[in-house]
């Protein structure tokens, strides 16, 4: 496994000032004993801070890191946490990474509205930086994460079984994330337009990475991922290995699998069958495959940077998204 630490070591001490910032970011104003409460549990869960890590390193990898630098992480930082906060409450998820949810620990109302304060507050930081552009980026990509939720939400009620709307949704779902971290680093870099729109579709295929690879953890047993086997499937999002599966799989089975889906009979017998049926017929094998095909055209887009340390550890993190534990 690929150790964080040397990914990390040319932007050590930008990420230690993104560290601080991020806590003081959300512990500025008064607020209610709720908020603070709230804050708390959010900066005790430390997460892999994959996204300020991308601007961080695109920067430096494109020449330097600038304090609108840092102030992007923290606000791409900051509009990520509300979204998975807000993801919860609308999936009714009582477990993150293996931890009480926001939504389980308080409810509903106080979630939501602590979301909403975390992402005004990433919203005050975009104007902070000074620049339309990373203006225009955040508030386009609150769009984009939004209606990819609404996509979702409507396939799993409608049942649509389609690689190409799988593809759309993990687009606006992830990529669109990724490729704004990417983007906005190296426009803080103060870099020609040709380099930024270089490094946002670097960040776009890293996206696909991550997303598919999370989604390949709903097919295994494994207690450190932090949610249940077959979760994804039980809440109606049909992913690329069943995906797969069902596509090339004997007529029959494919068929028991999509009754099983459109009825919602996803008693313990049928969920062992539905990932034995995704497994045996060739579903996570392609998966990765897919996963590295992206992984391997984000590469080649990093390859027409120069030399740097940064770079490497770009490159360093992309194995790192495709062989990740958790």
């Amino acid at each position: 496994m690929i150790d964080r630490k040397k990914i990390e070591e040319p932007v050590a001490a930008e990420l230690k000032q993104f560290h601080d910032d991020f806590a003081g970011s959300l512990r500025s104003g008064n607020g209610t004993n709720y908020l603070k409460q709230a804050i708390d549990v959010i900066l005790s869960r430390t997460g892999k801070h994959v996204r300020p890590l991308l601007v961080l390193l695109t920067a430096k990898a494109c020449g330097k890191v600038t304090p609108n630098t840092i102030n992007s992480a923290v606000l791409l930082e900051l509009l990520h946490t509300a979204t998975l906060i807000h993801d919860d409450v609308v999936d009714e998820t009582k477990q993150r990474r293996g931890a009480p949810s926001l939504n389980a620990i308080f409810d509903n109302r106080v979630a939501v509205l602590a979301g909403d304060y975390v992402l005004s507050s990433a919203l005050v930081r975009s104007i902070q930086t000074g620049d339309i552009r990373i203006i225009y980026i955040i508030s386009n990509l609150g769009k984009e994460l939004s209606e990819g939720e609404l996509k979702q939400l409507e396939t799993t009620e409608d049942v649509v079984l389609s690689e190409e709307r799988y593809m759309q949704i993990i687009y606006k779902k992830t990529a669109s994330l990724l490729s704004a971290c990417t983007e906005i680093g190296s426009i803080s870099a103060e870099v020609p337009a040709g380099l930024i729109s270089l490094c946002r579709q670097f960040g776009e295929y890293l996206g696909y990475c991550f997303q598919i690879k999370d989604d390949i953890f709903d097919y295994y047993k494994d207690t450190q991922i932090g949610k249940p086997t077959g979760n994804d499937i039980r809440e109606g999002k049909i992913t690329l290995p069943l995906l797969y599966a069902m596509r090339t799989g004997e007529k029959e089975q494919a068929e028991k699998a999509e009754k099983i889906i459109k009825t919602h009979d996803f008693t313990a017998e049928n969920m062992d069958w539905l990932i034995s049926f995704a497994v045996d017929n060739g579903g996570i094998s392609y998966a990765e495959g897919k996963m590295k095909e992206y992984r391997n055209k984000a590469t080649e887009l990093l390859n027409q940077l120069p030399h740097s340390e940064a770079k490497e550890a770009l490159l360093l993190l992309a194995d790192y998204i495709i062989e990740r534990k958790k």
